[in-house]
């Protein structure tokens, strides 16, 4: 080949690769949206703190202390380790994080969709297939080192049950 194509050559390489790699679709994180064909069960607001304690310099979520509240403040349940919701007449129901997503507001818990534990779910909770987490305010982990102990961040996030 003629040394006059080479710049030639070298310029449309370079053209291509950058068309290549900005048509390349961005990966996106898992969706929080609930499956097709779930229906709202119940909508409460969890009010309370996310309980982090202090291993190897680092700050590792220990579990969820919130109450449930319905729309009209009343407490309705309680949110705690598992992570488990159970309501004030014994209904229960534990989750397993599928998806996660980031919050728009700084230094708040992510959003998340949760299964349900299958076999978890008694009561008004029995066939809740889907736990979602949103609107998250606070309730990130410390952003310093820690030595020991526990920390308590304050939050307050909307979950929302599903069921088929």
């Amino acid at each position: 080949m003629p040394c006059y194509f080479r710049p030639m050559m070298r310029s449309l390489l370079l053209v291509a690769a950058l068309i290549t790699s900005a048509a390349a679709p961005a990966q996106q994180a898992p969706s929080i949206d609930v499956p097709a064909g779930m229906h709202p069960l119940l909508e409460a607001k969890g009010e309370g703190a996310q309980i982090y304690t202090c291993a190897a310099g680092k700050w590792i979520l220990k579990a969820p202390d919130a109450k449930l509240l319905d729309a009209k403040g009343t407490v309705i349940g309680a949110h705690f380790a598992g992570p488990t919701w159970k309501l004030s007449d014994g209904s229960e129901v534990k989750g397993k994080a599928i998806a996660t997503q980031s919050s728009p507001e700084a230094g708040s818990v992510p959003w998340l969709l949760l299964q349900a534990v299958p076999g978890s779910g008694s009561g008004k909770f029995a066939a809740v297939t889907y736990i979602r987490r949103t609107e998250t305010h606070g309730g990130a982990a410390p952003k310093e080192a820690c030595t020991s102990g526990d920390s308590s961040q304050p939050y307050t996030a909307i979950y929302s049950f599903y069921a088929k």
